[in-house]
């Protein structure tokens, strides 16, 4: 399936809801497993881990191989990390940090080709098979790649009209984290203050028409927020599944003894 084929595909599901995972090792074969398994996305986690573009580029390639939709989320909003992350071939991109509707705006003009934007101009990367892509096909389909702006704060929910007012986002992604630490309670992501900023997110973006996204690292939470209107769930991490998934199996092997 080809790149344009598998965007379409992602866009037309996101309307009901899609369930994918973060990914910080630089394995292809978690990223293929995690097609295999049935998840919808996965986004290669430049933020935090290890990860670079050179080792993304694998795990691009390996998602591609199991049908999993590839989103790379960068270090920042900056003009060639995005640009990079997208000629590699990623279907789509998560920019953390967004606080206001210029970052926003910057982060179209660096990802969308003319006329939507200003994206450095090379069809000889990957995204355009090398060259062999006919260019005016590449630059038209590239402009078709998904935008995730994550929401991490109360400056960013401030201005969360503003941003969603500036038309360049696909998701918006609440980073629940992020958003407790900036109300003062790092970690306590079920704390009612952060559930009550969460649900405000939610609700603008529904009266918008944007779909909304969180990261859940339980089944519980994950059940909640997509029960609430949530269309991107983002569950969990690569490395963490695997400790959990490890951690279960000695203790019921242990149990029996």
């Amino acid at each position: 399936m080809s790149m344009k084929q598998m965007t379409a595909q992602f866009k037309e599901k996101l309307e009901n809801g899609v369930i994918g995972f973060f990914a910080k090792t630089a394995e292809p074969a978690f990223i293929e497993a995690m097609g295999y398994a049935g998840g919808d996305f996965v986004i290669i986690d430049l933020e935090h881990g290890p990860n670079t573009i050179e080792t993304a580029q694998n795990l691009v390639r390996a998602a591609e191989v199991s049908g999993v939709f590839p989103i790379i989320r960068v270090k920042e909003e900056n003009n060639s990390v995005m640009g990079e992350a997208l000629d590699i071939g990623a279907g789509g991109i998560q920019v953390p940090q967004v606080c206001c509707r210029e970052d926003a705006e910057n982060v179209r003009r660096h990802t969308k080709f003319a006329p939507l934007g200003e994206r450095g101009v090379c069809r000889f990367v990957r995204a355009a098979n090398y060259s062999s892509m006919d260019r005016f096909e590449y630059f038209k389909e590239a402009n078709e790649a998904v935008t995730v702006l994550q929401i991490e704060g109360k400056e960013g929910i401030e201005n969360l009209a503003e941003i969603l007012d500036a038309n360049c986002a696909d998701v918006i992604f609440i980073g629940p984290y992020d958003l407790s630490q900036s109300l003062g309670i790092p970690g306590d992501i079920d704390n009612p203050l952060v559930e009550k900023e969460m649900l405000k997110i939610v609700e603008i973006c529904k009266d918008k028409g944007v779909a909304v996204g969180t990261f859940t690292d339980t089944i519980k939470n994950a059940r909640k927020w997509r029960a609430l209107g949530v269309k991107y769930i983002a569950h969990s991490v690569d490395v963490g599944i695997f400790c959990d998934a490890v951690r279960s199996i000695v203790n019921d092997v242990k149990t029996e003894e």
